[in-house]
């Protein structure tokens, strides 16, 4: 059997699992979708989502690339470092965290569809050209006239253009997939949509961080970068024919999703006043405070366990841990299960009430965050990462995929997805800039060697996670209402047109 396959497996199993249970789940009281709309939804965000998950692959395949650099040897040196690494992160997640500043308003303007295409279509150009440069490296071929030395030397530079123009396409992929899925979902099946939205991200992350290894592994470094290039062309072809931005894209009947746009029927507002409207709204604001946290914390822990854990090796031998050599699956499967849990509890047991949840899981990062402090040098890190990335991740479908849509509204939910996601990658761009300076220097090996010198990478999660907590209980009875009705809306069906 394939080692793909095999590793593939526990994932298919649990999406079967997931997928049967969230089939069983008893209809929300007064949302009756017709079985034609409920075919169509699925054939809509399928090929979407999938589109998003590779989208994840062209993003974090980045680090990847890192840990294959890092045991190159240019001139005395890994030719890539801790610090190279954080420098192309921070400008990529620096441009990306500013870029919802253009497209949050183009995507509410031209369509969820026209941001997917788009993304997904500079995103593959962009990896198509890191590809080349690391072919050229690996190859030792001249590239435009560069020989394989300048193009070493030049490796931080270089990287750091090419994936901030990526992570500028990058950003298109959030507000596009809950801008076109906004008006599909009813507010209060939302938090079904956010397990959803955790999954896409789940199964982007397996693709980028196992898949991505295996590629490296069974083929060569620059095909991490040319495999996303193929998927991205592959699914923007198939976005073309398939994704609709509305029911009544596909011929069937637009209906009211009770969210903040219920009952305005007002033209499209400017960018400037959608932008004061959402900055102005407090409960946007704590979202997207809450998100500046979850995207310190999420990163630190996917970007930095299996650079700790190979550094530390000859200390520690997490290495052969079980964790460390399935990574990409088991933050999949976290992943999943966070997302899955955060979403049904929502919805069920708090009336697709987000800040609950949102609170729930920052407790379990809290914690986290001060047990690893006195865990991170014993074999029970991998596993407690894990429980970590699986909080984080569900508040991180639950805010960004869900709450945004309920409180912007499907009208103006590009703008409001914009800038919460865009907080999400302010706070990785802090979080990149803290561990460039705090982390140990990997050019020097017995610095980076002792896991004393990483005291500073769970310490800087704790004071993060109190915030973020404290953010998420500020929300906690917060709901969206539209214009008309101040109570609950009517909930009239979905109906085949």
């Amino acid at each position: 059997m394939p080692i793909w396959i095999d590793k593939f497996a526990p994932i298919a199993i649990l999406l079967v699992v997931v997928g049967i249970v969230l089939g069983r789940l008893p209809k929300v009281d007064g949302i009756d979708h017709s079985p034609a709309f409920r075919r169509r939804r699925v054939f809509n965000w399928l090929p979407l989502g999938l589109t998003y998950a590779f989208l994840y692959m062209g993003r974090y395949n980045i680090k990847v690339s890192q840990h294959a650099f890092g045991d190159m040897d240019f001139n005395g040196s890994p030719m890539m470092t801790n610090g190279d690494f954080a420098m192309i992160f921070f400008w990529g997640t620096a441009i990306y965290g500013a870029s919802f500043l253009l497209n949050g308003p183009l995507t509410d303007r031209l369509g969820g569809k026209f941001a997917i295409l788009v993304g997904a279509g500079g995103s593959a150009v962009m990896n198509l050209l890191l590809g080349v440069v690391t072919y050229g490296i690996v190859h030792d071929t001249p590239i435009l006239g560069f020989d394989r030395d300048t193009l070493a030397s030049n490796l931080t530079v270089i990287f750091s253009v090419l994936y901030a123009v990526n992570m500028y396409f990058q950003s298109f992929g959030a507000v596009a997939i809950v801008k076109c899925n906004a008006p599909w979902f009813h507010v209060r099946e939302r938090g079904v949509f956010g397990a959803i939205f955790g999954i896409l991200i789940s199964v982007g992350i397996y693709f980028a961080f196992d898949v991505g290894y295996m590629i490296i592994e069974n083929m060569s470094l620059e095909k991490v970068f040319f495999v996303p290039t193929v998927m991205l062309s592959l699914f923007w072809v198939i976005d073309v024919f398939v994704v609709k931005n509305t029911p009544a894209d596909a011929g069937l009947e637009d209906f009211d999703t009770a969210d903040a746009s219920s009952g305005d029927e007002g033209p499209q507002l400017g960018a400037i006043a959608v932008f004061k409207m959402m900055l102005g709204n407090p409960v946007i604001v704590t979202i997207a405070s809450i998100e500046f946290c979850s995207g310190f914390l999420r990163q630190a822990i996917m970007q930095w366990f299996r650079s700790y854990a190979k550094q530390t090796n000859d200390i520690l031998g997490m290495k052969a841990s079980f964790v460390y050599e399935n990574w990409g699956m088991l933050l999949c499967c976290a992943g999943i299960m966070g997302g899955v849990a955060a979403g049904i509890i929502s919805d069920r047991v708090f009336q697709s009430r987000r800040g609950p949840v949102a609170a729930i899981l920052y407790g379990g990062m809290l914690i986290g965050s001060i047990v690893m402090t006195f865990a991170y040098q014993t074999s029970f890190l991998p596993w407690l990462v894990l429980l970590m990335s699986l909080c984080i991740i569900g508040v991180h479908g639950m805010l960004s995929g869900t709450a945004s849509m309920d409180f912007g509204g499907k009208k103006n939910v590009g703008v409001a997805v914009g800038i919460i996601d865009g907080f999400v990658y302010a706070g990785t761009a802090v979080m990149s800039i803290t561990y460039g300076i705090i982390l140990p220097d990997d050019t020097m090996k017995d610095v980076a060697g002792n896991p004393d010198n990483w005291i500073g990478w769970p310490v800087a999660m704790i004071p993060v996670s109190l915030v973020g907590l404290y953010l998420a209980t500020r929300i906690w009875d917060a709901k969206p209402q539209g214009k008309v009705d101040k109570g609950e809306p009517a909930l009239p069906p979905a109906k085949q047109a």
